[in-house]
């Protein structure tokens, strides 16, 4: 399954049903740049668990504020559309990994 791009418009239904871990980033973001190959890995390793979802905050900035994203990368883990976990900051796979099996 590939990562799915979400939008302000998109957000809601990408991520209501099952487990999503989203990726809140900008393309001018260093850690963004750094963690992207990691969640390729994670979305190849781990598909059947957890869907990933990426927004941009430049360009989705009404998604961003309604859930008080300040600095990036920041990853929810969201069950059923509801947020039950959060990272803030690059995170090693290993690390994304265990955040996903702890609400899978």
């Amino acid at each position: 399954m590939a990562i799915a791009k979400a939008t302000d418009q998109t957000f809601s239904t990408e991520t209501n049903e099952g487990l999503v871990l989203v990726d809140f980033w900008a393309p001018w973001c260093g850690p963004c740049k750094m963690i992207a190959p990691v969640l390729e890995e994670l979305d190849a390793e781990m598909s059947d668990k957890v869907k990933i979802v990426k927004v941009d905050v430049d360009d989705n900035q009404e998604t961003a504020s309604k859930y008080g994203v300040m600095s990036i990368p920041t990853l929810f883990v969201m069950k059923d559309g509801e947020v039950v976990d959060k990272v803030v900051g690059y995170q090693p796979k290993e690390a994304l990994a265990e955040l996903v099996n702890k609400h899978a």
